[in-house]
């Protein structure tokens, strides 16, 4: 008998606790899939990059980048002639506070030698948002803000 009410209870506090966790999907806890950034030069600015690509989280903090094009004109980067690289943290509690970090390192792969670094962490509604600064060439400078959605 005090078994059964033990089992009883125990199942009542387990669906007590599944009922009093708050997971309001504002941060996602997933970076796998199709994104688009907006590099911006103030956080109201106009666009100064923009680009597509495709993000697989890997073991140990790595983060796998393919299908990369940019979708903006610039004399700095071309689509094609560039590399890419970056990382990927999580950390959280049960109460669906989520919270990461992200790096991201764009290099040319022409002439113009420019680098692209991007770091931010995760933002809310499914957003990696964050900081950027181009260096190179003088012709290849600058810095502002990122946003990143998930396409």
């Amino acid at each position: 008998m005090h078994k059964a009410i033990g089992i009883i209870i125990l199942l009542a506090v387990g669906i007590a606790m599944v009922g009093c966790s708050s997971s309001n999907g504002s941060n996602s806890t997933n970076v796998n899939g199709n994104w688009s950034a907006s590099l911006t030069s103030t956080p109201t600015g106009p666009t100064i990059y923009a680009f597509t690509t495709t993000f697989a989280e890997t073991s140990g903090g790595g983060l796998s980048i393919s299908n990369f094009t940019f979708t903006s004109t610039g004399s700095c980067f071309v689509s094609g002639e560039t590399s890419e690289a970056g990382t990927f943290t999580l950390s959280g509690n049960f109460n669906g506070n989520v919270t990461g970090t992200f790096g991201m390192t764009i290099n040319s792969t022409n002439a113009n030698n420019a680098t692209l670094t991007l770091q931010g962490g995760v933002g809310p509604n499914n957003t990696l948002t964050g900081t950027w600064i181009l260096s190179g060439s003088t012709a290849c400078s600058g810095q502002g803000t990122f946003t990143f959605n998930k396409m």
